[in-house]
Protein backbone atom coordinates (compact mmCIF):
# COMPACT_ATOMS: atom_id res chain seq x y z
CA UNK A 1 0.00 0.00 0.00
CA UNK A 2 0.98 3.73 -0.77
CA UNK A 3 1.90 5.52 2.34
CA UNK A 4 2.54 8.98 0.85
CA UNK A 5 5.24 10.97 -1.30
CA UNK A 6 8.69 10.05 -0.90
CA UNK A 7 10.34 12.39 -2.98
CA UNK A 8 9.74 15.03 -5.61
CA UNK A 9 12.89 14.79 -8.03
CA UNK A 10 13.59 18.34 -10.21
CA UNK A 11 15.93 18.35 -13.21
CA UNK A 12 17.64 22.00 -13.06
CA UNK A 13 20.16 23.41 -15.42
CA UNK A 14 22.43 24.43 -12.61
CA UNK A 15 22.62 22.87 -9.46
CA UNK A 16 24.21 25.30 -7.25
CA UNK A 17 21.97 28.09 -8.55
CA UNK A 18 18.50 25.94 -8.17
CA UNK A 19 20.35 24.73 -4.77
CA UNK A 20 20.56 28.08 -3.52
CA UNK A 21 17.10 29.05 -5.01
CA UNK A 22 15.62 26.22 -2.43
CA UNK A 23 17.93 26.88 0.43
CA UNK A 24 18.00 30.73 0.11
CA UNK A 25 14.76 31.87 -0.88
CA UNK A 26 12.44 29.26 -0.58
CA UNK A 27 13.81 28.15 3.23
CA UNK A 28 14.17 24.28 2.72
CA UNK A 29 16.91 22.69 4.89
CA UNK A 30 19.93 21.61 2.71
CA UNK A 31 20.96 18.53 3.35
CA UNK A 32 23.53 17.73 0.88
CA UNK A 33 24.74 18.78 -2.49
CA UNK A 34 27.57 17.18 -5.25
CA UNK A 35 28.25 18.16 -8.21
CA UNK A 36 25.19 16.65 -9.83
CA UNK A 37 22.67 17.10 -7.50
CA UNK A 38 21.23 18.23 -3.98
CA UNK A 39 19.03 16.94 -1.05
CA UNK A 40 16.79 18.93 0.87
CA UNK A 41 13.85 18.27 3.51
CA UNK A 42 10.47 20.00 3.12
CA UNK A 43 8.70 19.06 6.05
CA UNK A 44 7.89 15.36 5.62
CA UNK A 45 9.40 16.01 1.56
CA UNK A 46 13.10 14.94 0.58
CA UNK A 47 13.24 17.17 -2.30
CA UNK A 48 15.85 15.97 -4.99
CA UNK A 49 17.73 18.60 -7.40
CA UNK A 50 19.30 16.45 -10.46
CA UNK A 51 21.70 17.90 -12.93
CA UNK A 52 20.13 17.51 -16.25
CA UNK A 53 21.13 18.60 -19.70
CA UNK A 54 17.57 18.35 -21.12
CA UNK A 55 16.07 20.81 -18.69
CA UNK A 56 14.33 23.30 -20.90
CA UNK A 57 14.31 21.66 -24.17
CA UNK A 58 9.94 21.18 -23.90
CA UNK A 59 8.66 24.27 -22.06
CA UNK A 60 5.50 22.98 -20.15
CA UNK A 61 2.23 24.95 -20.91
CA UNK A 62 -0.17 22.79 -18.51
CA UNK A 63 -0.95 23.36 -15.53
CA UNK A 64 1.19 20.62 -13.61
CA UNK A 65 2.79 22.36 -10.58
CA UNK A 66 4.04 21.11 -7.21
CA UNK A 67 2.62 23.12 -4.10
CA UNK A 68 4.76 23.48 -0.75
CA UNK A 69 2.38 23.52 2.39
CA UNK A 70 2.83 27.32 4.33
CA UNK A 71 1.56 28.27 7.74
CA UNK A 72 -0.87 31.07 7.38
CA UNK A 73 1.31 33.04 9.37
CA UNK A 74 4.58 32.21 7.56
CA UNK A 75 2.76 33.34 4.14
CA UNK A 76 2.97 36.95 3.64
CA UNK A 77 6.50 37.75 4.06
CA UNK A 78 7.67 34.35 2.21
CA UNK A 79 5.23 35.75 -0.56
CA UNK A 80 7.22 38.63 -0.68
CA UNK A 81 10.54 37.29 -0.39
CA UNK A 82 9.60 34.78 -2.95
CA UNK A 83 7.65 37.07 -5.59
CA UNK A 84 10.89 39.71 -5.56
CA UNK A 85 13.32 36.73 -6.94
CA UNK A 86 10.81 34.80 -8.77
CA UNK A 87 8.76 34.86 -11.92
CA UNK A 88 5.08 34.49 -11.04
CA UNK A 89 3.09 32.70 -13.61
CA UNK A 90 -0.97 33.06 -12.02
CA UNK A 91 -2.99 35.05 -10.21
CA UNK A 92 -3.92 33.75 -6.68
CA UNK A 93 -7.89 32.13 -7.20
CA UNK A 94 -7.80 29.70 -4.53
CA UNK A 95 -9.70 29.07 -1.52
CA UNK A 96 -6.67 29.56 0.79
CA UNK A 97 -4.04 31.86 -0.07
CA UNK A 98 -1.28 31.08 -2.53
CA UNK A 99 1.18 32.11 -4.50
CA UNK A 100 2.37 30.17 -8.02
CA UNK A 101 5.76 31.02 -8.97
CA UNK A 102 8.83 30.01 -11.12
CA UNK A 103 12.24 28.06 -10.22
CA UNK A 104 15.05 29.10 -11.90
CA UNK A 105 14.63 26.17 -15.28
CA UNK A 106 10.95 27.15 -15.02
CA UNK A 107 9.25 24.46 -12.88
CA UNK A 108 5.87 25.70 -11.62
CA UNK A 109 5.53 26.12 -7.96
CA UNK A 110 2.85 27.24 -5.31
CA UNK A 111 3.16 28.33 -1.92
CA UNK A 112 -0.58 27.47 -0.62
CA UNK A 113 -2.03 28.01 3.26
CA UNK A 114 -5.14 25.02 3.51
CA UNK A 115 -5.45 21.51 3.83
CA UNK A 116 -7.45 19.16 1.32
CA UNK A 117 -10.50 19.26 3.78
CA UNK A 118 -10.27 22.97 3.61
CA UNK A 119 -10.33 22.80 -0.28
CA UNK A 120 -12.73 20.18 -0.27
CA UNK A 121 -15.20 22.26 1.99
CA UNK A 122 -14.73 25.37 -0.66
CA UNK A 123 -15.93 22.89 -3.07
CA UNK A 124 -19.03 21.48 -1.50
CA UNK A 125 -22.36 23.07 -3.74
CA UNK A 126 -20.65 23.11 -7.43
CA UNK A 127 -21.97 21.53 -9.87
CA UNK A 128 -20.35 18.65 -11.22
CA UNK A 129 -18.70 17.23 -8.45
CA UNK A 130 -18.86 14.04 -6.67
CA UNK A 131 -17.60 13.72 -3.28
CA UNK A 132 -16.52 10.52 -1.90
CA UNK A 133 -16.48 10.67 2.05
Amino acid sequence: MIRGLNRLTLAVSDVARSARFYRDVLGLRQRAIWEAGAYFEAGNLWLCLSLDPAVGEAERADYTHFAFDVATADFAGLAERIAAQAVVWKDDESEGASLYFLDPDGHRLELHVGTLDSRLHAWRGRAGIEFVD
